[in-house]
Formats: structure tokens, C-alpha cells, sequence
């Protein structure tokens, strides 16, 4: 019984110094201590940045009006909707190369791609049909309502273009990346 007990001892120490030892080397690198001083080189900061993968920064919420119609000679069919838009922007940081990365001292000077619309759609819960009238001797035209809510996303889509979602996406993504590389080390973030 001693001896299983001196084994037990023995590896309940052995457990205790080995996470004292793992948190010892571990604490050091959350805390940012030991070490020295960290190299950055384009490669290492490209993969770094790619993990944020497409850093979708900005997001309009809009409404809009769709009317659609489809006259023929022998009646019409009509939809209304009040259409619930969301439409998302933002930079594709996968599309970052090695030579969009210029490293100098504590300066880095990074060349972000073309922001872009992300998603755009439609809120389901919010966006609701008015009015879906057929005309006598027409049959009910279940592609209407879907023909109109796809307009609604396309026009969102371009109200959003037209009021600077792009702009605000590219701003937004130039502050989380200094931010973010800041904290990294570098004293000066440049953009071109």
C-alpha cells in the first residue's frame, strides 16, 4: 500500500511541475514577456492578416418599395412589397499578397484590396407583401413575388453602392488593421 501510494505522489508532482513549467513558458507569451523583441517579415504578417480572412466592416439596413407588374392583353398580375434589406461590405483580406506589405523599422505600409459588397438579402421576418392582386383571367404568378424580391436586393444593393458603403467599408477596415497592427508592435501603420 505505501508504494502505491509514493508511485500516486510521485505522479500527481511530476503533473504539477510540468503545467508550472507550461505556464510558465506560456504565461510569457500571453503577457507578451520573454522572448525579446518579435521580427515581422511580409510573409509572417500577410499570413497573419489573411486569418482574418474577409473582415466584413460595415453594414446598412434599408427599406424599399417594389412594385411589380405583368400586363398582358388579357389582365394583369400585380405585387406590393415593403422589402427589409440588409447589405454588407467589406475587404477580402485572402486576396492580401507578400508584395502589398512593405516593412521598414516600425513602419509598415500596406496596400489593401478593392473593398466589396459582401452579402446582400433580404430580412424575411421584416419584409412583408402588401398587396399581391391578380387580375381576372390571369392564373396566380407565384414567380412575381420572387421576381420582386430580387429586384428589392438588387436595388438595395445599389442604393448602398450610392451611398458610400464601399467608402465606409475601406475606412472602417484601415482602422481595425492599425489597430490591430499596432498592437503588433508597429509604431507607424501607412496605407497606399
Amino acid at each position: 500500500m505505501p508504494k502505491a501510494r509514493n508511485v500516486f505522489l510521485t505522479l500527481v508532482l511530476g503533473v504539477i511541475l510540468g503545467l508550472a513549467a507550461y505556464l510558465t513558458f506560456t504565461a510569457s507569451h500571453w503577457l507578451g514577456r520573454g522572448g525579446g523583441q518579435h521580427i515581422w517579415d511580409t510573409t509572417s504578417v500577410v499570413h497573419e492578416v489573411q486569418t482574418l480572412s474577409d473582415l466584413v466592416t460595415v453594414k446598412y439596413v434599408m427599406d424599399k418599395v417594389v412594385v411589380l407588374e405583368d400586363v398582358k392583353w388579357y389582365g394583369e398580375s400585380r405585387v406590393l412589397l415593403l422589402a427589409h434589406g440588409v447589405v454588407k461590405a467589406g475587404v477580402d483580406l485572402k486576396r492580401l499578397q507578400p508584395g502589398d506589405i512593405t516593412i521598414s523599422d516600425t513602419t509598415i505600409s500596406v496596400r489593401l484590396p478593392v473593398p466589396q459588397i459582401t452579402d446582400a438579402y433580404l430580412d424575411d421576418k421584416e419584409t412583408k407583401v402588401i398587396d399581391h392582386s391578380t387580375g381576372l383571367l390571369r392564373a396566380y404568378d407565384k414567380d412575381l413575388e420572387q421576381t420582386a424580391r430580387q429586384n428589392a436586393v438588387d436595388d438595395i444593393a445599389r442604393a448602398a453602392r450610392r451611398g458610400g458603403i464601399l467608402d465606409d467599408a475601406n475606412t472602417r477596415a484601415k482602422q481595425e488593421l492599425e489597430t490591430l497592427l499596432k498592437r503588433t508592435g508597429f509604431e507607424r501603420v501607412e496605407f497606399r
